[in-house]
């Protein structure tokens, strides 16, 4: 009955195994032997050397990946529905100590090249504007979009050419890597990601995310950052340990295809009313007021994103049965 958020889900049971088996004496900090591991694990995810962390939150997973990529005088370009835009009240802007957020427009809050250039080139190229020295795409989008590795790779060759960073904000990695059947290779460094976003709370975890860099020298900048910012916790086994419970067998991939099965069964059923393609596990949905207080009356929770439009957001832990009745009742309005 409950798509408000997947925020708002249970822990994944193997998680908190994973945390009751860390809960022993180790090295503090990020010194223990699951936190050391976690390099190798994301390589084999990733099918390349990566550098790995752990951080607390999606928002300190950003900011602190834009610190790393942008200077204080620098912009990051950006979608004008990005989270980092609209949601982080303004983490980016004070981890980078100052960068500003250069917005553009696109369908279903994805960029494409033709929009970035259209923010770059108005910018004149003296010292008196801001430059752009980064570019940060969120995979899926906020609207539940998903990049293919084509639409990556041609961000990542203008983000190249330009000699910005390029950041990806995964906090629904898994739902994206799920829809395109694309290898999580082939959507981050092999289409010229620098620093991924990884997220794991929205997909079953606690308090876990992971900043995965696949420019290893991006890695000290960051360590440095996160102890500054108040994010090197002092008991990281714990995080670690979340981490790995996910990558474990692939169950990342497993909640991931739970999720978006879910939501593409409710999505089958709303034809005209939907906003937007279902690509991953959200769904935005135009319903009157009456109709939406209608839904709540028969115990469904979700969110009003605008005037007229519903958000819907399935979980790891909602299979096609489990949502079946919204499904009906959507299809009854």
């Amino acid at each position: 009955m409950r798509y408000f958020s997947d925020n708002a889900a249970p822990v994944c049971p193997a998680v908190l195994d994973a945390i009751g088996r860390a809960n022993r004496l180790d090295t503090a900090y990020d010194g223990d032997a699951l936190s050391r591991s976690l390099d190798a694990a994301f390589s084999d995810v990733f099918e390349t050397p990566v550098s790995a962390l752990w951080v607390s939150t999606g928002t300190a997973a950003n900011a602190l990946a834009l610190a790393a990529l942008c200077p204080p005088h620098g912009g990051v370009i950006c979608h004008r529905d990005a989270h980092i835009q609209n949601d982080e009240c303004g983490a980016p802007e004070f981890y980078t100590h100052g960068a500003k957020l250069l917005l553009a427009d696109g369908d279903g809050a994805k960029l494409a090249p033709e929009g970035v250039r259209a923010v770059a080139d108005a910018i004149v190229d003296d010292v008196h504007r801001v430059q752009p020295r980064a570019l940060s795409i969120t995979n899926a989008t906020e609207y539940g979009r998903a990049y293919r590795p084509d639409e990556v790779g041609a961000l990542g060759e203008l983000a190249r050419a330009r000699g910005w960073g390029f950041h990806m904000d995964g906090a629904r990695f898994a739902n994206a890597v799920v829809h395109s059947g694309a290898s999580p290779a082939a959507l981050t460094w092999r289409a010229g990601v620098d620093i991924l976003s990884f997220g794991f709370v929205k997909n079953g975890a606690l308090s876990a995310e992971a900043l995965v860099c696949f420019r290893p020298e991006l890695a000290g900048l960051i360590a440095a950052r996160r102890k500054r910012g108040g994010h090197l916790l002092s008991k990281g086994r714990y995080l670690a340990a979340q981490i790995l419970a996910m990558l474990k067998d692939d169950l990342w991939l497993a909640n991931a295809r739970a999720a978006n099965a879910s939501a593409a069964a409710i999505a089958a059923v709303a034809g005209a009313r939907l906003v937007h393609p279902v690509e991953a596990n959200e769904l935005f949905l135009r319903v009157s007021a009456d109709e939406a207080a209608a839904l709540r009356a028969q115990g469904f929770a979700f969110y009003d994103w605008e005037p007229g439009v519903v958000r819907l957001v399935t979980s790891w832990d909602q299979d096609v049965a489990a949502v079946a009745p919204i499904a009906r009742a959507i299809a009854a309005l």
